[in-house]
């Protein structure tokens, strides 16, 4: 027989348990708990905060995330503006020298991706003609990788 996990005894509405584990040696989860009630609310007040402050500073820095190259590249062009907003120094141009070596390291994957996107539309259209030279550019992009 495989034991139960506990559950927050507490019930939303509609009648749905809260599945969340209770705190030791209570009934109810963090949220839940009467003991509790002032930290979570708190808690919910600084999440909200985080969340609208996020939003805030995207919009200011028109920044979207970084799930892209593109995104990585507007993240990488405020940080260098950043840089050169700060006063001249040997730490600034540190940050600089930095920032150059990682742009030039996302040109580089910002290839590769657009020539990988090219080889496969090749490859798609032609067919196993193109192997041998799909599997090289394959190659060269490990190569890529350990470099790093």
């Amino acid at each position: 027989m495989v034991a139960r996990a506990r559950a927050c005894s507490f019930i939303r509405e509609g009648g749905r348990p809260c599945r969340a584990t209770p705190l030791r040696d209570e009934a109810f989860c963090f949220w839940h708990s009467p003991n509790h009630r002032e930290e979570a609310t708190e808690a919910r007040r600084l999440g909200g905060l985080r969340r609208r402050k996020e939003r805030t500073v995207a919009g200011a820095y028109d920044f979207e995330g970084v799930r892209t190259i593109e995104d990585l590249q507007r993240l990488l062009e405020i940080a260098v503006l950043d840089a050169l907003a700060l006063e001249n120094s040997i730490a600034r141009a540190r940050a600089l020298a930095y920032l150059v070596q990682t742009a030039l390291k996302l040109q580089q994957v910002g290839e590769y991706e657009e020539r990988m996107r090219a080889l496969e539309a090749a490859v798609k259209e032609h067919g196993a003609v193109l192997t041998p030279v799909f599997d090289e550019a394959l190659d060269e992009l490990d190569d890529f990788g350990e470099v790093a």
